[in-house]
């Protein structure tokens, strides 16, 4: 009996039990109909009014999960046909290519142009999740898989010019797409330029109002420019606010 057992655990040791977990995902799959056929272990699933597909857009602001074939946990619909399952929260292995550039670990991976295929992150959007691999491959139509913690969300922040024409430009993407995502997109947008345009015609304002005064009572033009001080702090903290909640409708 001893040497039975003996031989029953070296048997798991070498067997390639082990390799199958390492294709393991992390986390509850959830059975999705798919639409589209040519989804497979890995193919990052994208939401539409015609159902679920493969994402076929860059920072895709629908991206929904990962296809995993080998889910820790599967919940699935007996109901439905042409299901599969989709992982939209945990870990699990993805398809990714070097589109654009090299994926180290911990870099932002969000959706491509190549249908179902993740890419590194380098510019605020919508986002798949976290890289926990890296993956280097010279040939960018090559597509590999690499372990991504998975938690569709919003990245990035409000500091440039660039990002409120990036925000409109996905806000348009999102409109035959996705109608709420792309409501919240534009509201935020809405509320930016409203912002900006409101603090810079305040601002304008007194900023002639404070040259004229200067030009009446020459004398008092230490009073008239620490006035035009404080309003300019005040112009700036009301833009920080528009900013703030614009970022809050995104994130929430």
């Amino acid at each position: 009996m001893k040497y039975s057992a003996l031989i029953v655990f070296i048997f798991l040791l070498i067997s390639p039990i082990g390799a199958y977990a390492q294709e393991t995902s992390s986390g509850v799959a959830i059975s999705i109909p798919i639409t589209d056929e040519n989804a497979k272990d890995g193919s990052i699933i994208s939401s539409s009014a015609k159902g679920y597909a493969l994402s076929r857009l860059a920072y895709d602001l629908s991206t929904y999960g990962v296809v995993t074939e080998n889910p820790s946990v599967f919940i699935e619909n007996v109901n439905l046909e042409g299901t599969k399952p989709v992982l939209s929260q945990g870990k699990a292995y993805v398809l990714v290519s070097t589109v654009n550039g090299e994926i180290k670990a911990n870099d932002l991976i969000a959706t491509s142009t190549i249908p179902g295929v993740g890419q590194k992150s380098t510019i605020n959007g919508f986002v798949l999740g976290v890289a926990l691999e890296s993956y280097a491959e010279k040939d960018k139509n090559k597509t590999g898989k690499i372990l991504v913690s998975i938690n569709p969300r919003y990245n990035g922040s409000f500091t440039a010019q660039g990002n409120l024409l990036q925000l409109l430009r996905s806000g348009l993407d999102a409109f035959p797409l996705s109608p709420l995502v792309s409501l919240r997109y534009l509201l935020a947008a809405i509320i930016t330029i409203i912002t900006f345009v409101l603090g810079f015609t305040y601002f304008g304002r007194v900023a002639r109002t404070g040259v004229e005064a200067l030009g009446r009572n020459p004398l008092a033009s230490r009073t008239i420019s620490l006035g035009i001080v404080l309003n300019l702090l005040l112009t700036l903290a009301i833009m920080a606010i528009g900013l703030g909640i614009a970022y809050l409708i995104l994130v929430l």
